[in-house]
């Protein structure tokens, strides 16, 4: 069994994984920057180490992480999910410094990594794909052509793309002219590689995620789905599990789709496989996540198995403790992604300190972060600084729960997108369960919500203001 891990991240995933090892009796051991040399997962892993005053750079730099591992003592190496998580020389560096690398193998990260490859991959498996290119583009005359032939709208994507960038939806020759340079540009800086590639737009689709996991031993088991059609941009704001908008029917094919996915590159370990849902029902093959994912937490809640402790089970050699026939899914999740971010303001990043933080509590209610009250939310990263989950037994219970923790929750000094939250749980459309990815950009009038300070935040100033006075 693995005895020693160091956490090749940073924030509130790297504290998830300093937890998991504290439940298992493994020994922690935390890096950060000197921006990040107040976060809690240093504060709370057993050990932790400097990578240099550089804000990110540390965090990328392969050869330091691996050395600081094997100078540290430890036997694994765990990515988290962003950074080096699905770059196959870190598990490669890791395989050569005889390092467990607590993920899928090298060859499956760049397999799945490449859309095209995975795309290939899929349709050999008789998984379904979107209409679209068989490889990288040649250039942009050979766009132009494909595009007439599938017609249009298409979709032109970064070939190594993730994250929502390097995608852009095109209606149009005119278009297609104007953005391919630019896909191919954001491509190369945010990736490295100028390849890309162009599908058949799906309209309005659902976007539904299937959880696997895939021991040493052959064996691999889905921890049923996730919907994460709510999101700005490509970028997810509110995942839940299981998704209420597919049939069981559907379900027992997505699924089964994900599981052919995971077995045609051999998979090991935890990952994710991401599909589109049309508006006839029709499934297609979006792309495999090969790393833990930042929505984990909502298939823990509903099936009770810590994906974060069977990552490491897996990465020790231990076969999975259950089969498909074990796993039982438990009423519904739902996760926030608690951004510092103005959604009132294009949602500009709104990085700076917490002056006070009320997390919500109660029945349901799982916190998953690296803040606190005096905590400098650094600019140089992601500006999610929290992820709220919220479980229940039922639908109409999720949606009172999930609002009244919304209410409950606050956090000053730093504007967040947790009142805009709250207006997407009160709409209809969104307490019946009829959504998709365009749901964001067909309500606006989310975006007017009220700013007001609340008379909890004014009692609590006021307090402190009395409490100040008197004790001068």
């Amino acid at each position: 069994m693995i005895k020693k891990i160091l956490i090749a991240n940073r924030g509130e995933i790297a504290l998830r994984i300093v937890r998991a090892c504290a439940e298992m009796g493994i020994i922690s051991v935390a890096i950060y920057s000197d921006a990040d040399q107040y976060s809690l997962h240093v504060k709370k892993a057993d050990y932790a180490y400097t990578i240099g005053p550089e804000p990110v750079a540390g965090y990328l730099d392969i050869n330091k992480i691996v050395q600081l591992a094997k100078t540290t003592g430890c036997d694994a190496i765990h990515p988290g999910y962003g950074f080096l998580s699905e770059i196959p020389e870190l598990a490669t560096a890791c395989e050569e410094q005889n390092i467990i690398y607590i993920g899928p193998s090298p060859a499956a990260i760049a397999q799945m990594g490449d859309k095209t490859q995975a795309r290939a991959l899929m349709k050999k498996a008789n998984v379904p794909t979107t209409p679209g290119s068989d490889g990288i583009l040649a250039d942009e005359e050979a766009a132009v052509v494909l595009a007439e032939k599938i017609g249009y709208p298409v979709m032109l994507k970064a070939a190594a793309g993730g994250g929502g960038r390097g995608i852009r939806l095109v209606n149009n020759e005119q278009e297609l002219r104007r953005q391919y340079p630019r896909v191919v540009s954001e491509a190369t800086k945010a990736f490295g590689q100028a390849g890309i590639f162009l599908e058949k737009a799906i309209l309005n689709p659902k976007h539904i995620e299937v959880q696997i996991l895939a021991d040493k031993q052959g064996h691999v088991v889905h921890l049923f789905d996730r919907d994460c059609s709510i999101q700005r941009r490509h970028q997810k704001l509110i995942e839940i599990a299981p998704s209420p908008q597919i049939t069981e029917e559907q379900r027992k094919l997505i699924t089964s789709y994900a599981i052919k996915a995971a077995e045609a590159v051999h998979y090991t370990n935890a990952g994710t496989v991401e599909f589109l849902v049309d508006e006839r029902g029709d499934i297609y093959f979006m792309e495999m996540n090969t790393r833990l994912q930042v929505e984990h937490t909502i298939t823990e809640q509903i099936t009770g198995i810590d994906i974060v402790q069977q990552q490491i089970r897996i990465a020790s050699g231990k076969p999975l403790p259950f089969a498909q026939k074990d796993i039982q899914k438990r009423g519904y999740a739902m996760e926030f992604r608690i951004n510092a971010e103005d959604p009132r303001h294009d949602f500009l990043p709104s990085f700076g300190r917490i002056t006070r933080y009320y997390p919500p509590g109660g029945p349901g209610i799982r916190l998953d972060s690296a803040i606190y009250t005096g905590y400098k939310i650094p600019p140089y990263f992601d500006s999610m600084c929290a992820k709220l989950t919220i479980w229940a037994l039922d639908w109409p219970s999720l949606i009172a729960r999930a609002k009244r923790a919304l209410e409950e929750m606050h956090m000053y000094g730093v504007k967040t997108t947790i009142p805009y939250y709250l207006q997407i749980v009160k709409t209809n459309d969104f307490q019946q369960a009829h959504f998709t990815t365009a749901f964001i950009e067909k309500h606006p009038e989310l975006l007017q919500y009220s700013t007001r300070t609340s008379q909890h935040h004014v009692a609590s100033v006021i307090a402190v203001a009395i409490s100040a006075y008197l004790g001068r």
